[in-house]
């Protein structure tokens, strides 16, 4: 049995909902110090990109001024302009051992790398969009200098999004397991060839079709892959399970939502060409033909500090410029 959560490189959509957890943290403002070992932060960058390496230097000296120490890859901080006060640290399952913050900038992909980190320390992740559209970020660029002054005065939210655990079977064995924030997608790993499944929720078959795969995705996810699949958008009030067909060749191929006590489970057919398991776009193992995939709720929740106390209405029709022109509202 193996299991790949050790955080990498990759990039992959990003999606925002799932069950929140709010806990506000207040703390008054703190004069300009030198850094100390009472707080640090670690700050994860996606050095490819300028706009994050020039981001990255107004966040370090921001937090600098306010006495937060910055912790940082080791292997990323050549490519970062980083004073001497910044930690260089090599990476690991305990990278973030006493800091209270992780703040990322970058696009989905390296939000979703950075969600890696914040699940197996349990700090909180705080995001910056540096991409297109960023629904795991909580901010944008223009928005570093509030950024800086909400973590200084700790004047932030703490949500809990609901993960996925996903085990992969073969001849009744256990060869597999792996997690997700958005999403477990199975795919046909031959773009020729239609990858023949049978779907099942809680140990009942619903349906056998053919086609480019399925996705099993939690409300987080909903508005990344699923979303792209033809799946609903799910409420960050809303605690559930999605399973949604890609391009199924059947009459009935429709996104399903489920329990969030639900098992999903989806099963290559042994006559068809093997497929591939990817977890949040970023993490990926073959399956042969007969494997069987299974997706329950995850032990183990990501933290995300918020920001805003927007509706999560609002921010769809912003990340979406959905048009709303014309709304008049209901009367008061």
């Amino acid at each position: 049995m193996s299991e790949t959560a050790v955080p990498g490189a990759g990039a992959a959509g990003a999606g925002v909902a799932g069950a929140a957890m709010p806990v506000t943290e207040h703390a008054p403002s703190m004069p300009a110090a030198e850094p100390t070992a009472d707080r640090t932060v670690f700050l994860l960058a996606h050095t490819g990109r300028p706009a994050a390496i020039r981001s990255a230097e107004l966040v370090v000296q921001g937090l600098l001024r306010s006495g937060i120490g910055v912790r940082v890859l080791a292997a990323e901080a050549a490519d970062l302009p980083l004073p001497p006060a910044v930690e260089r640290v090599d990476a690991d399952r305990d990278v973030l051992n006493g800091c209270e913050l992780l703040i990322v900038l970058g696009g989905d992909g390296t939000l979703l790398r950075g969600a890696e980190f914040a699940r197996v320390s349990g700090v909180p992740m705080l995001g910056v969009n540096l991409g297109r559209v960023g629904f795991l970020a909580e901010a944008e660029r223009d928005d570093l200098d509030k950024v800086v002054d909400r973590v200084v005065t700790r004047q932030y939210e703490v949500e809990e999004r609901m993960t996925i655990d996903v085990l992969v079977r073969n001849d009744g064995h256990i060869v597999h397991t792996d997690w997700a924030l958005n999403e477990a997608s199975v795919e046909k790993a031959a773009r020729e060839r239609l990858l023949e499944v049978v779907t099942e929720v809680d140990n009942r078959p619903v349906s056998r079709f053919g086609g480019d795969g399925v996705v099993c995705a939690t409300p987080t996810g909903s508005t990344a892959y699923a979303f792209s699949a033809g799946g609903p958008v799910v409420w960050p009030e809303v605690e559930a399970l999605l399973m949604v067909p890609i391009s199924a060749h059947a009459l009935f191929a429709k996104p399903l939502v489920t329990s969030p006590k639900s098992v999903l489970a989806v099963e290559v057919q042994p006559q068809t060409p093997h497929g591939v398991l990817w977890c949040d776009g970023r993490r990926t193992v073959e399956l042969p033909a007969g494997a069987r995939v299974e997706v329950r709720r995850g032990a183990v929740p990501v933290r995300l500090a918020r920001l805003h106390h927007a509706s999560f209405t609002d921010r769809l029709v912003a990340k979406f410029a959905l048009p709303v022109a014309g709304w008049r509202g209901a009367p008061h």
